[in-house]
């Protein structure tokens, strides 16, 4: 009756209200903006902002992922975060901005998420990154950006790593015409011609672009400036531009231009700076390359570069340049300089891209005006001279949350491919040892240990009520994957519900269940008081955890920004996931509920858990009366009954499944031929026959 009103509670209630994580107005927005960057204008119907520079140009895009990316968090609602791009596509901020995720709300506190998203900054999109660490080896060679995790955390941030990720590849994919998600191509080291320069002009590996002055005066036609350069005037057909850029990148390139001296400079260049692709530009005419305000080792301010329409940023390689007597004479005379540009920023050396020169004048003499035009190069490399590395395994949340948890999840497996069969097929012999409370204390022992306090799988009613918050908002459950250590736990107690109802989590798999049957074994090696309600009072009591689970529903349901606090109710967070590392209030909660349990047997398990009145529901799903009876069983005798700690077995000798946690006790002691009444008389009747001769006689007294 209670499972069917609460199931209809929960059908009625599913169709309320959703949820959704709580987005900042535009001026909260430009608040949270590093100085010198400031926010512009909005630029897409999902809240995409450009971001301005201190000059007021566009400089990337500033956004929040909920909007883009609404993953359900732990709780159910998603993480909102505020995200600044350049126009790299790298990570210039990432701002947790709002979330409800328990470990963080009321566990661990803020510092560690807010900590989390600082990782971001200096990365880029097109680098695959993964929360967790290195596995397999380590990570040199794979491409992989890895971010440290939080302990006790793991889902919740892999959910904001998910958010983040995917909003940005939205953005770049909308608004920065699409950045490589994969690994770059690279030189070839394997690859060694011999070139020579009139090679690398026949095959193309070096680009010319030459621009008359009167192609230039023709640019500036019309223009304020068409009249500010007296020379180009003069002299029409003479040059203006002379420039030659290749890619230093291939050693054969590399050795067909360049001295041995810098080619050995080049060489240490590389071994540094491993990531960054050089560039060779030469300039024999007027233009020159910088202007005369140009500092090295910093952005040329006439010289920028684009792929597929996206910019490539470009800096000097601060490298002495000195040339292979190959080059012609006409280049050896003109300005070199070797820039640099990072592939893991979207460049892809193997394919084209442009060089594009600011060509500027001045208009007027004491305040002039400047002005310019841009020239365009277009630069090829041949793709022999590179590799391009299998895409990097984008391994989904699921399959990253086991690789970093394998080990665990392999002692996990062991414990549970051994307990369950053990219950199921032998649970006679077991309950039958000597050492049996040993053997059952130390199992407990391990899941206190290893499964609460080390892998955090202290399963919570904050999953269901999550998942119930999910389907409300219509939302995905992937959320569930991101832990799987507990998810695995979750699947063995699914299969107890048909197996043996709620007995098998709360009575050897839940580690706070394990922790309050230790307090009651050293309230009895105290010889502290027993305290146990009469049969009348135990099972109103018993009611008071469905009260707490309906209530809980109705406050995810009605008032789900208040869901984190009335969890509460458990103590498990406290007690296990942050190992009473917490404000005084819930140390002292789950405290209070350690010692009433030295004296009132698993007190919170039997009369206030919201957990355990779902597996009490969920157990209705039971399919066999797994616990042996007898028709005296009852009648007669009320031994197991007067035994029972939990309180499961009626007068008439039936077991109450719904509260039954599977501790074998009753088990025990109706195999076992000198405490269960009904094997003892029967023994007696057997002796008794025997001396008489008479199976059926019943001997005077």
């Amino acid at each position: 009756m209670r499972a069917r009103f609460l199931a209809s509670l929960w059908l009625w209630l599913a169709s309320a209200v959703g949820l959704c994580a709580e987005t900042i107005s535009e001026a909260e927005m430009a608040q949270l903006v590093r100085a010198p960057m400031s926010l512009g204008k909005q630029i897409s119907d999902d809240g995409v902002y450009e971001l301005l520079n201190s000059g007021g140009a566009h400089a990337g895009y500033v956004f929040q992922t909920e909007p883009m990316a609404p993953l359900p968090g732990f709780s159910g609602a998603p993480i909102n975060m505020l995200v600044v791009l350049d126009l790299d596509g790298r990570f210039l901020d990432v701002l947790l901005l709002d979330h409800n995720e328990p470990i963080f709300v009321s566990g661990l506190g803020q510092a560690p998420f807010h900590a989390f998203m600082e990782q971001y900054r200096g990365h880029s999109i097109s680098s695959p990154m993964v929360v967790g660490t290195p596995y397999g080896g380590g990570s040199e060679g794979s491409g992989l950006v890895y971010l440290d995790g939080v302990t006790k955390a793991t889902a919740s941030v892999r959910i904001a790593h998910e958010s983040i990720l995917a909003a940005a590849l939205s953005v770049a994919r909308e608004k920065m015409g699409g950045v490589a998600s994969g690994p770059p191509s690279f030189p070839d080291p394997a690859v060694d011609e011999a070139l020579s320069f009139q090679d690398l002009r026949d095959q193309g590996l070096i680009t010319h672009k030459t621009l008359t002055n009167a192609e230039i005066d023709a640019r500036f036609a019309g223009t304020t400036w068409e009249d500010d350069d007296p020379e180009a005037r003069d002299y029409p057909d003479e040059v203006y531009l002379d420039l030659w850029v290749a890619d230093l990148g291939p050693q054969s390139i590399a050795r067909a231009l360049l001295s041995e001296d810098t080619l050995a400079e080049l060489d240490r260049f590389k071994e540094i700076s491993t990531f960054d692709e050089p560039i060779l530009v030469i300039e024999t005419a007027r233009h020159g390359l910088v202007s005369p305000d140009f500092v090295r080792n910093t952005a040329p301010d006439w010289l920028g570069a684009q792929q597929n329409g996206f910019p490539i940023a470009l800096r000097d390689a601060d490298l002495f340049v000195e040339l292979s007597d190959d080059v012609p004479e006409a280049l050896q005379d003109g300005v070199a300089m070797i820039l640099r540009t990072d592939r893991r920023l979207g460049f892809d050396p193997a394919s084209p891209w442009t060089m594009t020169v600011q060509a500027v004048r001045e208009h007027g003499m004491f305040q002039p005006e400047i002005g310019s035009v841009t020239i365009e190069a277009q630069i090829s490399t041949d793709e022999r001279f590179f590799t391009r590395p299998g895409e990097v395994e984008r391994l989904t949340p699921f399959e990253e949350a086991i690789r970093n948890r394998q080990a665990d999840l392999y002692v996990l497996a062991a414990f549970l491919a051994v307990l369950l069969p053990t219950l199921l097929f032998v649970q006679s012999r077991l309950a039958s040892l000597p050492v049996y409370t040993p053997v059952r204390l130390g199992i407990l022992a391990f899941v206190l240990g290893f499964v609460g306090w080390w892998g955090q799988g202290q399963l919570s009613i904050v999953t269901p009520l999550a998942a119930l918050q999910t389907s409300l908002a219509g939302g995905s459950f992937a959320f569930l994957l991101y832990d799987p250590f507990s998810l695995l736990i979750w699947a063995a107690v699914l299969a107890g519900f048909v197996l043996w109802g709620r007995g098998l989590f709360c009575g050897w798999l839940c580690p706070f269940g394990a922790l309050q049957e230790f307090a009651h074994h050293i309230g009895r090696f105290l010889h502290l008081p027993r305290i146990e309600p009469s049969r009348a009072w135990d099972q109103r009591l018993k009611a008071v955890k469905y009260v707490a689970l309906a209530g809980l529903v109705a406050v995810t349901v009605f008032a789900p920004q208040h869901m984190d606090k009335a969890a509460e109710i458990e103590p498990f967070k406290t007690a296990i996931t942050t190992f009473f590392v917490r404000e005084w209030y819930y140390v002292a909660y789950a405290a209070l509920w350690l010692v009433l349990g030295t004296m009132v047997f698993k007190g919170f398990c039997r009369y206030l858990c919201p957990l355990g009145a779902l597996m009490a529901i969920g157990g209705a799903l039971r399919l066999r009366r797994w616990i042996p009876r007898r028709v005296e069983c009852g009648s007669p005798c009320q031994l197991c009954r007067v035994k029972c700690n939990y309180g499961a077995i009626k007068r008439t000798g039936e077991i109450q499944y719904d509260e039954c946690f599977q501790c074998l006790d009753c088990v025990t002691i109706h195999d076992d031929e000198t405490r269960c009444v009904p094997l003892i008389l029967k023994t007696r009747e057997g002796s008794r026959a025997r001396r008489t001769g008479h199976p059926n006689e019943v001997p005077a007294e």
